[in-house]
């Protein structure tokens, strides 16, 4: 049975990403809270922000928990920072981070989207304090001491993180496959019922094909009749009996 030592040791290349990512991320916002037009820019369109993307809190560096009005007020500065009038020397760029800004505000402003939001966050950490205690579960079965990496905040912050964009990452893979399923379904109900009306179309053309030549059909067959008895009658006209020869008596 491999030690929890040793599992901790396995990293998977998703794991570094996310972790390159967090640490990058947060170290440039210790260096600068705000952050420049160029770093958000950068930070919004880093390679995988299309799955990074997907936390619309992380994309506007807000608390889970802020306000409305908190919110509006962080989607106005952000949104001015990455505006392709603010950045007229990267307007392509600009235009596709003011894009994810305002994508993700506007998924903060719908209660139901907020709620899933929320409730993936929530997930991610209750699923970091769910291995946090299995984790020390298992030092304790092997007697070792109970302190685990996550006890430093910044650590926990980070699992969840991870864990966290994972959950979003999961979610909009099944999203998609679950659209694309719909559009497969959509294409053969249409496929079908293109089908189906030119099944009719061919059935109504041929009952009215076989309207219009029945009074011709039946002309014919009528003509055929006329002319088979006309002929049957001419040919008992021409088959009489030969006449019968009276023996002469002596």
């Amino acid at each position: 049975m491999a030690t929890a030592e040793g599992e901790s040791s396995v990293h998977s290349v998703s794991d570094e990403l996310f972790q390159n990512f967090y640490t990058e991320v947060k170290q440039i916002e210790k260096r600068d809270s705000v952050l420049t037009s160029k770093q958000q820019i950068d930070r919004l369109l880093r390679p995988g922000a299309s799955y990074f993307n997907l936390n619309p809190f992380e994309v506007l560096q807000i608390d889970p928990e802020a306000t409305d009005d908190e919110l509006k007020k962080r989607f106005r500065a952000l949104s001015i920072l990455v505006h392709p009038d603010k950045n007229q020397g990267d307007p392509d760029r600009a235009q596709k981070a003011f894009e994810a800004v305002d994508k993700a505000y506007k998924l903060l402003l719908d209660p139901e989207q907020k709620k899933r939001a929320l409730d993936v966050i929530h997930a991610g950490k209750e699923y970091v304090e769910h291995m946090v205690k299995e984790k020390r579960k298992q030092l304790k079965k092997e007697g070792k001491p109970l302190d685990v990496e996550e006890d430093d905040p910044e650590m926990f912050k980070q699992a969840v993180y991870k864990q966290t964009m994972k959950l979003f990452a999961e979610l909009e893979i099944k999203r998609k496959e679950r659209e694309a399923k719909e559009m497969h379904e959509r294409k053969r109900a249409r496929e079908e019922e293109i089908e189906a009306a030119e099944n009719a179309k061919r059935q109504r053309e041929w009952q009215k094909n076989f309207e219009e030549t029945r009074d011709g059909r039946v002309d014919s067959w009528r003509n055929f009749q006329a002319k088979g008895k006309s002929k049957e009658k001419k040919n008992r006209s021409f088959l009489k009996p030969p006449k019968v020869k009276m023996e002469q008596r002596e």
